[in-house]
This record gives C-alpha cells, sequence and structure tokens, in this order.
C-alpha cells in the first residue's frame, strides 16, 4: 500500500506558497522597518558604542521633557474625550436620521480625518492669528488650539466607528422600553449605550492614539512652547541635532503607542456591529432630536470656519481681491524662499503619492492575502500566526519615528539611499499600509472558501481562482484603498519632512517651509499652496467615498 503522499505535498505546497507571497513584503519591512527601527534603537541605548540604557532615563530626566510628556498625554485625553461627546450625536444625526444631503455630510465629515495635518494647522492659525475671525480671543499658539485642531481631525472616527454599530442595532429594546414610558434619554443611556459601549471605547482608543502621535498640526498650532512627544522628536533632530535624545525619546513613544495599539485592537474586536433583523430604518427627524441637530449644526459650522477663513485670506493680497497669491506658486517666493516653485512640487507631491500607493496597494494585497488564507496544516497555521504579527509591527511606529530611522540608518554608508527615488514613497506607503490592510482583510475574510474549493475542483489554479472569486468582490474596497492610500500620502508630513531633498520637495513641505521665511508674500503663498493642498485631498476622498465601500469605514 502506497503511503499517501498527496495529502503532505499539499500541506508543503501551502506552506510554501505562503512564504513565497510574504517573501516581498518581508523584504521591504526587513530593510525599511525593521533595519531603520534597529538604527534607532541602536542611537538610543547606545550613544557611544556601548550599552548605555541610563541615557534613556537621562533623557526622560529632563523637564522639558516631562512637560511634553505631560502635554501629550493630557492634550489627547481632552481632544479624546471632546471628540467622543461631539461624534455621539453626530453620528446619531447621521446614521440614525433622514434627511436630504445625508449622504453628502458623511463624505463632508470623513474629508478632515484625511486632510493633511500642515493644511489644518495653517487653517486653524489663520482663523485665530491676531486680524483673523477669531483672534481677538487670544488663542493662538495656546493648547485650545491644539486641542481644536486635533478634535477637527478625530471626530470623523468616532462618527464612523459608532455610526456603523449604530446603524445595525437591533431596534426591539428601545422600542419596548419607549412602549413602558422611558423618555428618549432614558432609552439612550439604559439601552442604546450599553450596546454601543463597545463602539464608543474602540473608538475612544483609536482616537487617543491619533491624538497621541499627531505631528503637523501641533508643530503649527503649539509651536516650540507647546510641543508633543512626535514634535519634540523633529525638533531635537532638526533644530537641536541631539539624535541620542530624539532616538531615546522615540523608544518611549515606540512602548507607548504599542500599548496603545494592543488596546485599539482588543476593543476593536468587539465592536463590530452585528446587524439583526430588526434594524429599524432611518426615520425622519422629529422634535425630540432638536439637541442632536443642534450639535450637528455647530459642528458643520466647526468644520468649516478654519478652512472658509483659510480660502478667503488666501484671495486677499494688500486688502483686496486678488489671485495673486497663487500666481506666485509659479516662482520661488520673496528673497528666494524655495529652491523650486511651489508648482513644482505640487507635481512631486502627485508623483510620490503615485508611487506609494501602488506600493502600499502591492505590499497590502499580499499581506491580505497571507493573513485571510485558510490554513492546511498546524506548521502553515504558526507560519501564518507570525507571519500576521510581524506584518503588524508598523502599526506601532509614528510616521516621525519612521522618518528618523530611515535618517539614521538609510541615510549613510553602507546603504546610503538618500538620493533614491523611491526612499520617500516606501516611507508613505508604510505610514498607508495599516489602512489597506484593514480594509482588503474584512473582504477577504467574508468570502466563503468554498468558493475557492469549487474552482480548484473545476480545474483552476490559484491565480485564477483569485481572478475568478476574490476579485470580484475586492476590486471596489480595493479602489477605495488606494484613494485613501493617495490622499494620505499628498498629506503625509511626518516621515517626509525628514527624507525629502531641498531641489525636490513636496507640497506640505514647502507650505512649512513659506511659513518659516519672513514675508507677507511668502506667508501668502503658504495660505494659497494649502487651499490647493486641501481642495485636491478633499476631491480624492469625495470621489472615494461614491465607493459607497462598507469597509472603508473601519480603521
Amino acid at each position: 500500500m502506497r503511503p499517501p503522499h498527496g495529502p503532505v505535498r499539499v500541506r508543503a505546497r501551502g506552506t510554501l506558497t505562503l512564504i513565497g507571497l510574504s517573501a516581498l513584503p518581508l523584504a521591504v519591512l526587513t530593510v525599511f522597518f525593521l533595519l531603520p527601527l534597529g538604527g534607532m534603537l541602536a542611537r538610543g541605548l547606545w550613544p557611544d558604542g556601548e550599552l548605555a540604557p541610563r541615557a534613556v532615563l537621562d533623557v526622560l530626566s529632563r523637564p522639558r521633557v516631562g512637560r511634553v510628556v505631560w502635554f501629550t498625554a493630557w492634550s489627547s485625553a481632552v481632544a479624546t474625550a471632546i471628540a467622543v461627546a461631539v461624534g455621539l450625536p453626530v453620528a446619531y444625526v447621521l446614521y440614525r436620521l433622514r434627511f436630504r444631503g445625508r449622504a453628502v455630510l458623511r463624505a463632508a465629515v470623513l474629508v478632515p480625518f484625511v486632510m493633511p495635518t500642515v493644511v489644518v494647522g495653517v487653517a486653524f492659525r489663520q482663523l485665530l492669528r491676531d486680524g483673523g475671525p477669531l483672534g481677538a480671543l487670544g488663542l493662538d499658539h495656546t493648547p485650545v488650539a491644539v486641542i481644536a485642531g486635533l478634535v477637527f481631525f478625530n471626530v470623523a472616527v468616532v462618527v464612523r466607528t459608532v455610526g456603523a454599530a449604530w446603524e445595525g442595532l437591533d431596534s426591539r429594546p428601545a422600542e419596548a422600553a419607549a412602549a413602558l414610558g422611558a423618555t428618549p434619554w432614558q432609552v439612550f443611556r439604559t439601552v442604546t449605550l450599553p450596546t454601543l459601549r463597545p463602539a464608543v471605547v474602540a473608538a475612544a482608543s483609536v482616537v487617543f492614539l491619533f491624538c497621541a502621535t499627531a505631528f503637523g498640526v501641533v508643530l503649527i498650532l503649539g509651536g516650540v512652547r507647546y510641543a508633543s512627544v512626535e514634535t519634540e522628536i523633529y525638533l531635537l533632530t532638526t533644530v537641536i541635532r541631539d539624535l541620542p535624545g530624539a532616538a531615546a525619546l522615540s523608544l518611549v513613544q515606540l512602548a507607548a503607542v504599542t500599548v496603545l495599539l494592543v488596546v485599539a485592537g482588543r476593543t476593536r474586536r468587539v465592536a463590530d456591529p452585528t446587524v439583526t433583523r430588526h434594524v429599524a430604518d432611518p426615520r425622519r427627524p422629529g422634535r425630540a432630536d432638536a439637541p442632536q441637530l443642534v450639535v450637528m449644526t455647530v459642528f458643520a459650522a466647526f468644520l468649516s470656519a478654519p478652512i472658509g477663513a483659510l480660502v478667503v485670506q488666501s484671495l486677499r493680497v494688500d486688502g483686496a481681491w486678488s489671485l495673486g497669491h497663487y500666481r506666485a506658486l509659479g516662482t520661488t517666493g520673496s528673497e528666494g524662499a524655495l529652491v523650486v516653485p511651489a508648482t513644482q512640487a505640487l507635481a512631486n507631491s502627485l508623483q510620490t503619492a503615485i508611487d506609494a500607493t501602488w506600493i502600499a496597494l502591492l505590499l497590502g494585497l499580499l499581506v491580505s492575502i497571507v493573513v485571510t488564507r485558510r490554513s492546511r496544516s498546524r506548521t502553515e497555521r504558526h507560519v501564518r500566526s507570525v507571519l500576521d504579527a510581524v506584518f503588524m509591527l508598523p502599526l506601532g511606529v509614528s510616521a516621525v519615528t519612521i522618518g528618523f530611522g530611515f535618517l539614521v540608518t538609510l541615510g549613510r554608508e553602507p546603504l546610503d539611499l538618500r538620493t533614491w527615488p523611491l526612499l520617500v514613497p516606501i516611507a508613505q506607503a508604510l505610514v498607508a499600509l495599516p489602512l489597506v490592510v484593514r480594509t482588503l482583510v474584512p473582504v477577504l475574510q467574508g468570502i466563503d472558501d468554498r468558493q475557492r474549493q469549487a474552482a480548484a475542483s473545476l480545474g483552476a489554479g490559484p491565480l485564477r481562482s483569485l481572478l475568478v472569486v476574490d476579485l470580484p468582490v475586492m476590486w471596489r474596497p480595493t479602489l477605495a484603498a488606494a484613494g485613501f492610500c493617495f490622499a494620505i500620502s499628498l498629506g503625509e508630513f511626518g516621515a517626509t519632512s525628514f527624507l525629502t531633498r531641498a531641489d525636490h520637495p513636496t507640497l506640505p513641505v514647502v507650505i512649512v517651509r513659506l511659513l518659516g521665511r519672513p514675508g507677507e508674500g511668502n506667508y501668502g503663498m503658504a495660505l494659497a499652496a494649502s487651499v490647493v493642498l486641501a481642495a485636491t485631498t478633499a476631491l480624492v476622498v469625495l470621489l472615494v467615498e461614491r465607493l459607497r465601500v462598507r469597509s472603508v469605514g473601519r480603521w
């Protein structure tokens, strides 16, 4: 009797296929993540060539570092609380009520989440600076300005996460409570909120993570006085040139972000909505919905005010309406503020975003396929589990840390990649990669594996099965992920600020350079460039939102 080699060969072939699909993502991860991360760790723990863990403690004992860490913690907590308090009524209006223009409002709420941080910082400064619409309040370069910018970005996370859960709630418990005489507030407090609590906690943990790692908005609105851990790393690296101090602070941030990601991951697993057969259809607004509608109206004004102030001021030159600032984008600014015109920087940003998008999609597709395929053996299951954990490592590192790691390891011999055209796109792709994976993995997990088995039984190979079974389901989520990657890359500043060359900058880098140069002409150019960047990003997001892919709403 011949031994059953067939199943053994199938299992071995499955493991080899798994390793083959993982080869490219693993190679990219090793060279462009693990190696820079190791270089950063070496700078922090081996500052003089010898192991010196006390160097980290010395950095943490600095009075300014203590203030920076404390400001990061309490400002992130306050911004998270406000984002949740505002996001709940907004989610109710957009996901439980039916009215004309609801789809447009949903898309508009999503736009700030992917808007370039530099643009938001400039917009709020224009609103709050002396001579601005709210300049009399004296809020420019204050913690209030920083917190307002953080809330502007992250309310969308609460609205989409909680709104998706709210939309799928079983309506019968709330209806029963109302029939027994409970007021709308009592129904919400005793029935709806306990059911939504996992989604609220998940959204709050993600928002806190985003606030704690915010960069551009804190850099512009907080300045040197109100710095976060993220901006302090940037200042230590680019201004003070204290690389060991920056590396030590990066280690602390890495540990804190990893803990936050673990908490966010655990809460997210219990926060996915379960759609039942008794989901209530959205209804027309009534008198009882007045408080939520008021919050929605105030929030809409809050979203539009800074952008409106930015657009208006970009069209004012010497007190008159003019397109002069926009025409100046074709120049290098006053007194040679720039090496290349801002229009060239926009072209660089578009090309970089295209490259970052295809890199993130390629890596994200391979990673998603690897971590969602059914395991045929214990070895394959263990290999897949290890690969899943390895591919999620970039989630624990911020964009600034990635850029800093690139700077200290890939900018010198024997691996000097400073002039490589794909260096910045790869850094941006690593920033956007988690979004691709989180968008595609739920879609792939939702495909019945029996369809692939049926295709295989009819003679279809792995590639043919992918084209026939997976592609028809994946193409819309993949397009949506591509759009968001493109938008995020356009506005990415944290990693790019470390890597871009003076003769090949991106538009966010040019905006910050113009803001740091004296002269009203340079400042006006920064405003005009911010409007162009914001409009391009918003257009991409609105086009993507028309795909109406539910999986895009998950972060």
